[in-house]
């Protein structure tokens, strides 16, 4: 299974995996953006730092049950090796919140992350 992104800078790109990496969790629409979380992730190159990005926003609904909304990020670095991000939403209810696929895994297999023509897709174990 995989999330495909697009968008015009290496933050956009970024913004929209965790986003599409939310939407295979759970229906993103039902979340409410409650609360915030501070991540931050870094990589040796620009697909190691979208991985270590995606496993910190499964590490928050894995071990926290939060699910995010919204999501604004900073990249650093050209090409990015680091990110620093907030993330708004709520925990998991399960009165309201769905759950559709559980992630086991982001892998670097298959993995595209290209600022300059705007496009990135990542594979995930489930």
């Amino acid at each position: 299974m995989g999330i495909w992104a697009t968008g015009p800078s290496a933050a956009a790109l970024l913004e929209a995996l965790g986003l599409g990496l939310y939407a295979l969790l759970t229906d993103r629409r039902r979340v409410r953006p409650r609360e915030e979380r501070a991540v931050s992730a870094s990589g040796a190159d620009p697909a190691e730092l979208v991985v270590a990005f995606l496993n910190e926003l499964l590490l928050l609904e894995e071990t926290d049950g939060f699910l995010g909304r919204e999501i604004h990020a900073r990249a650093i670095g050209d090409p990015p090796t680091a990110v620093v991000a907030s993330v708004a939403g709520e925990r998991f209810d399960p009165d309201r919140h769905a759950r559709r696929t559980e992630v086991k895994a982001i892998t670097l297999h298959g993995l595209v992350f290209d600022p300059t023509r705007g496009r990135a897709r990542v594979i995930v174990d489930i």
